[in-house]
């Protein structure tokens, strides 16, 4: 079940760089149902479907990292000192419960400035008495991420961290147990270091050499007071992307999307980005260039504590990949 998958993978810390326990839990929910299944040297889970003799072989790519901040430094008085990795910004954080990797917890606190504060302000207060108690705990480079706390917004909309993208990588994980002999072959890139530049996507589409690419991700909202733009709204479908800051979404890749939403009735919508970018990118800028596109899930108050998406959404992402995995291409 769809919403069982997410709410396992939104439990596993996987910040950027630290993405192994997602990976084994992947592997949990999708052994039996699969051909084969590898981990690269960047820490990418590789999971191939095979099609039918003469399909494409379309890889499907979504991260598994979500955002932290690592600890640069540890005070006298026990306070950590530390700086993001990835996109993380202080208004989001302040006072935010944390957990490290080892399971030690703390409060994430941006002290008072005149100025706009920046990562050098923010610390964490894991209770420690002193330096020497703070580092019995915890060590410079270990790496916190905002506590999981998973609730349902009525009956629809899911609200956790790290939504971004664990609720793609729910949807990779479904599509492989759904799906049963697949016209095209699926592989399906579990991708590490996607927050800071895609960096695991570039040599797992290298690798695979793909067919077709496609990007699996959340994007931005246009739903909420005061936020109108881009156009995109929660509970009207996934989004098919045009173009974001990072690509331009390959015409007839985006077309056959498209026609498969419009066959089978499923919702979407068409998603134009000012800004953001995706592991669709990555791949297209592979090799010599590899024909890609991205499908997106709405996401609001994305990079914060609580990331809310729409269950529609999931439902229509998956059916229209259930659609492009069978289609003549």
């Amino acid at each position: 079940m769809l919403l069982e998958t997410l709410k396992t993978l939104l439990s596993v810390y996987g910040p950027t760089g630290n993405e192994t326990q997602v990976a084994e839990a992947v592997k949990k929910i999708v052994a039996g149902k699969v051909d084969n299944a590898k981990v690269d040297v960047m820490g990418n889970l590789i999971i191939e479907k095979k099609g039918q003799e003469g399909g494409k072989k379309i890889m499907f790519s979504a991260h598994m990292d979500h955002i932290g901040m690592v600890v640069t430094a540890i005070e006298k008085d026990g306070f950590l000192r530390v700086t993001n990795v990835g996109g993380l910004g202080t208004k989001m954080t302040d006072t935010r419960h944390v957990v490290f990797g080892n399971g030690v917890h703390g409060v994430a606190v941006c002290q008072p400035t005149k100025d706009t504060p920046g990562m050098a302000q923010m610390f964490i207060d894991i209770g420690a008495e002193d330096k020497e108690d703070a580092e019995k705990r915890v060590s410079v480079g270990d790496v916190c991420v905002f506590a999981n706390d998973t609730v349902m917004l009525g009956s629809n909309r899911v609200a956790a961290p790290a939504m971004d993208d664990r609720c793609a990588c729910a949807l990779l994980a479904e599509l492989l147990i759904q799906v049963q002999n697949p016209r095209n072959t699926i592989v399906a890139v579990f991708s590490t270091q996607e927050e800071v530049g895609m960096r695991g996507a570039r040599p797992a589409a290298y690798a695979v050499n793909p067919d077709i690419g496609i990007g699996v991700d959340v994007t931005g909202w246009g739903d909420t007071p005061e936020v109108k733009y881009p156009d995109i709204k929660l509970g009207k479908g996934a989004g098919i992307k045009f173009m974001d800051r990072s690509m331009i979404s390959t015409p007839w890749v985006r077309d056959a999307l498209i026609a498969v939403a419009e066959k089978g009735k499923i919702p979407y919508q068409r998603e134009v980005l000012p800004y953001g970018g995706t592991d669709g990118a990555a791949i297209q800028q592979t090799r010599g260039g590899i024909p890609s596109c991205t499908i997106s899930i709405p996401c609001r108050y994305v990079h914060s504590a609580c990331e809310v998406i729409d269950m529609r959404d999931m439902d229509s992402a998956l059916e229209i990949m259930k659609g492009f995995v069978n289609a003549e291409l």
